[in-house]
């Protein structure tokens, strides 16, 4: 079996090479991410797999502190020794770091120079932001004494600050011209498949390796995908399906809705931690003010009118305004259908419509009970949002600081088109719904789950 590729991953301080082995592992357990120069003192690996093999290993290292005067140092070798011929720089490197000096003044560097020596290739961490200076070409004459493939890498490519083109140019001035650009806080779409894809050229005899890992790689980002539509899809139908049938006197009703709100914020936050987890975030990665829904922190109310205003969603008129004034109870304050005993309140407000809305189950309630289920403007706010969070998550890499800030998706559908058949169906089986236990788990579910899961990987863009 072939051996394992092993990378270095250099640069100067404080440039993003830890950022960069977080992304790349998924794991933002990994190291130490801060703005603070030096965070990384001593070098750290980390493995790629590709069914169940090593493929890649890759070694954070400390930043180059101080490469001019190790570049001299280095360079003073050769008059040290006292040679007729000059050294290659394979060789400089290797007595440098026999020599007391490597061991005390320049320590930190020693150690990155090692882990050059005993890889197969590098990445060296730009951070694009920085204007070219000399203390980067003397860094870079150093590594290349190591007689190994480097690869810079453009972080931080996105920020406004960035200036890629003076840095691809001063690299190629280098004999550097192969250059990847890769954003560790938000990479772009196919940017690991082009890093790997560049190192490639660069070891040929590990591309059959690199091509494999890019392959597993995207099959489990396909497979994340799915399992986190899957994830709301199950939500969704959970909330749908929810019913409760009440007493009619009002003290009853107040705490069967209070209940119900309570339910539906529970399941909520179960499907946000199921997403977090999935894409292997915390819950402090979270922005709790754009993100409303951790540790009971729910600065805009689901039910709360005011959060529909701001999602751009609305309640409709008809049968459920029609019920709110024909029992006094206003739905919107709510954010509830009272869709049996309401139904004189729905005929004066939304006419004999509202008798085929509700159907037959509306007549049979009508004693003394009421029947309580999730209006359709809380669905439409549920998909909004965990549909933002969803795309936020995968748009983000693990090595970003700030929380997740949510991104606009293709709301339209849920702000404007009808509901999903899938939940049409739901609202039909309350044994369907997990918010009331025990759950039946009636015949059925799994397929609308399933179909409302390909609904929304198949919904439009726009």
């Amino acid at each position: 079996m072939a051996r394992s590729l092993r990378i270095a991953v250099v640069g100067h301080t404080n440039t993003g090479k830890t950022s960069l082995l977080r992304t790349l592992t998924r794991d933002t357990g990994f190291g130490e991410v801060s703005s603070r120069p030096s965070t990384t003192r001593h070098v750290e690996g980390a493995r790629l797999l590709a069914d169940g093999e090593v493929l890649v290993e890759l070694y954070d290292t400390p930043g180059l502190e101080d490469p001019i005067a190790l570049l001299e140092r280095v360079e003073a070798i050769e008059a040290d020794a006292g040679e007729d011929k000059r050294l290659d720089g394979f060789t400089r490197i290797e007595r440098f770091l026999q020599t007391p000096v490597a061991g005390r003044r320049f320590e930190q560097e020693a150690k990155v120079l090692r882990q050059m020596l005993a890889s197969d290739a590098a990445f060296y961490v730009v951070d694009a932001r920085d204007p070219v200076l000399a203390k980067h070409r003397d860094e870079l004459a150093i590594l290349a004494n190591c007689a190994i493939p480097l690869l810079p890498v453009l972080n931080f490519v996105l920020d406004p600050a960035a200036d890629e083109s003076s840095w691809r140019e001063a690299l190629a001035r280098l004999g550097l011209h192969a250059v990847v650009r890769f954003d560790t806080v938000a990479p772009e779409r196919g940017g690991e498949r082009r890093l790997y894809e560049k190192l490639a050229t660069l070891v040929d005899e590990h591309r059959p390796a690199l091509e494999r890992l890019v392959a597993s790689r995207e099959r489990e980002a396909q497979a994340r995908h799915a399992a986190g539509l899957r994830v709301l899809a199950e939500l969704l139908v959970d909330v749908a399906a929810a019913r409760a049938t009440v007493a009619a006197d009002p003290e009853s009703i107040r705490a069967a809705v209070a209940e119900l709100h309570e339910k539906v914020r529970r399941r909520e936050q179960v499907g946000v931690d199921a997403l977090l987890t999935l894409y292997r975030f915390r819950r402090d990665d979270v922005d709790a003010a754009a993100l409303p829904l951790l540790d009971g922190r729910w600065e805009n109310d689901l039910f709360n009118p005011e959060t529909f205003r701001a999602m751009g969603i609305g309640l409709g008129t008809g049968a459920a305004a029609g019920a709110a004034a024909g029992v006094g109870i206003d739905l919107m304050l709510g954010g509830l259908t009272l869709g049996t005993a309401a139904l004189l309140g729905a005929i004066a407000g939304g006419g004999w419509q509202a008798m085929r809305q509700f159907g037959d189950r509306v007549v049979e309630r009508l004693r003394g009970q009421r029947e309580l289920s999730v209006d359709d403007g809380i669905l439409r706010l549920l998909a909004v949002r965990q549909m933002r969070l969803l795309r936020a998550l995968e748009a983000r890499g693990h090595a970003a600081i700030a929380p997740i800030r949510l991104v606009d998706p293709a709301e339209k559908q849920w702000r404007e088109g009808p509901i999903p058949e899938p939940l049409l169906r739901a609202r039909a089986h309350s044994d369907w719904s997990a918010l009331f236990e025990p759950r039946a788990d009636g015949p059925g579910r799994e397929e609308t789950v399933t179909a409302l899961a390909e609904r929304l990987a198949n919904a439009p863009e726009g």
